[in-house]
């Protein structure tokens, strides 16, 4: 059974950065896609980046378009979120997922994910 565990967060003044891991085992090779996803106190969660694990295909949602980067290093099993030029409206609890399917231009909704790690938060305030 696939587990993630997702590590990085942590607090940060406006414009900083944070480079979040994603850590997987026991079964990543089932999984298509790695995706972040982040949820703030009474919203729901929503995908922010994506990746195609067998091409290094990405989707960006527009609010972090240009200033996340999502990656993965197939050989350790682990996804990256490098996060610049952080806003306020970043703060969050951030989750990373793994799902079976992926589509070129399109952010899944949280249901298309079968595997989630822990959270880890992150605080963007001055």
């Amino acid at each position: 059974q696939l587990q993630l565990v997702a590590s990085g967060g942590g607090s940060v003044q406006p414009g900083g950065s944070l480079k979040l891991s994603c850590a997987a085992s026991g079964g990543l090779a089932d999984y298509n896609t790695i995706a972040w996803f982040r949820q703030s106190p009474g919203k729901e969660r929503k995908g922010i980046s994506y990746i195609r694990l067998s091409s290094g295909a990405t989707n960006y949602a527009d609010s972090v378009k240009g200033r996340f980067t999502i990656s993965r290093d197939n050989a350790k099993n682990t996804a990256y979120l490098q996060m610049n030029s952080l806003k306020p409206e970043d703060t969050a609890v951030y989750f990373c997922a793994a799902g079976r399917y992926w589509l070129s231009g399109l952010l899944l909704a949280a249901p298309y994910f079968d595997a989630w790690g822990q959270g880890t938060k992150v605080t963007v305030s001055s």
